[in-house]
């Protein structure tokens, strides 16, 4: 898939009657990486929720390749362009990695087993393929939801603290995977506490600017 600018259009959002941001407008390029930063309750995952369409925004818009992805083709088309990774990680404690991975992936695309067993070796899961993830740690269920990335061919992610609770060496596999989809053309927009400014072509949002 093709990246397309992602463009925010004095987007707002509100929640329990209380503005969390207002005219919040922005444009992201295809091989950028936006940081969402500010403090605590500023609204940085609500902005990642409203971009992931699990929250309504209170007022503005967000075009993907000049299309209100709020509302009909648009809609779809921005569905399929992204991927999100909550801070929560989607794992089923009663399913194995493999299970949980197919069952995530064929939400948008069915792939094969092996492609999956790859994937887990690449985030440091060799051999924790079949063991059910209640049997995981959290930095495990971590790497689970981020083997994603490494199957699902979405050229927009939209990541929520993905360093959590994982080690240096997660950690460093996971800023060099982030910029090589960025020079690849895709766009990432993450939030984070972990430093991000020795990486190359990083911009950041301070949400706490906003108010």
């Amino acid at each position: 898939m093709k990246p397309l600018p992602v463009e925010l259009d004095s987007l707002a959002c509100e929640r329990d009657q209380r503005e969390l941001f207002a005219s919040l407008s922005l444009r992201l390029e295809p091989g950028e990486i936006l940081q969402v930063a500010g403090p605590n309750g500023s609204g940085k995952t609500s902005l990642l929720r409203i971009l992931a369409g699990l929250l309504p925004a209170s007022a503005g818009d967000i075009h993907y390749g000049g299309r209100s992805v709020f509302h009909g083709v648009g809609r779809e088309d921005w569905r399929r362009h992204r991927l999100f990774i909550g801070h929560a990680p989607a794992v089923k404690g009663a399913l194995t990695a493999e299970e949980n991975l197919s069952w995530l992936c064929a939400l948008s695309e069915p792939v094969a087993v092996a492609a999956i067993w790859q994937a887990l070796e690449q985030v440091g899961l060799r051999g924790f393929e079949d063991i059910p993830c209640h049997n995981l740690s959290a930095g495990q269920h971590r790497r689970v939801a981020l083997a994603r990335l490494y199957l699902e061919r979405h050229p927009v992610w939209i990541l929520d603290e993905p360093f959590t609770a994982i080690d240096k060496a997660g950690v460093a596999a996971l800023e060099q995977h982030i910029v090589e989809h960025a020079a690849r053309g895709g766009m990432v927009v993450m939030t984070t506490h972990h430093g991000l400014e020795h990486l190359p072509g990083v911009r950041q949002l301070d949400m706490g600017q906003l108010n």
